[in-house]
């Protein structure tokens, strides 16, 4: 994890216009001024106190993945809420709609821009893995 402090302005514009046959988002406009930005590396479904992988299938690794960055977000002072962006790396792309409607609950307001790749292996044979950037608010 690394966190940054900037006082440049980033702003992020979107339109409902640009869709592809693999992508039917519908998109926002946003804008944001950022003065702190948080890093969180990688993070799968694994126990926090055993470090042991939890879950047999990708909905319920995506949960753990999901509650384990919300733990990490919130030591940093920052929340899912404040996620501007993440990267999903999948074992199987098969796996991405169960993986999507597991992800749709944590990010329900206004999803976080994304990326989603498949990979030949993640540490400990996870299905999945989620990193991400957010603001923390000052």
């Amino acid at each position: 994890m690394w966190s940054s402090r900037f006082e440049e302005s980033s702003y992020a514009t979107h339109t409902n216009q640009h869709q592809t046959r693999a992508s039917s988002y519908q998109t926002v406009q946003s804008s944001y001024t950022l003065r702190s930005v948080y890093l969180a590396s990688g993070q799968a479904a694994l126990d926090p106190t055993s470090g042991e992988l939890v879950g047999d299938d990708i909905q319920a690794q995506t949960h753990r993945t999901l509650q384990n960055l919300q733990a990490v977000l919130t030591s940093a002072g920052t929340s899912l809420a404040n996620v501007v962006k993440t990267t999903v790396f999948l074992i199987r792309m098969s796996d991405f709609q169960a993986m999507n409607a597991v992800y749709a609950t944590y990010f329900s307001n206004v999803p976080p821009a994304r990326s989603t790749v498949a990979v030949a292996e993640l540490p400990k044979q996870a299905l999945v893995e989620i990193e991400c950037i957010a603001f923390v608010e000052e």
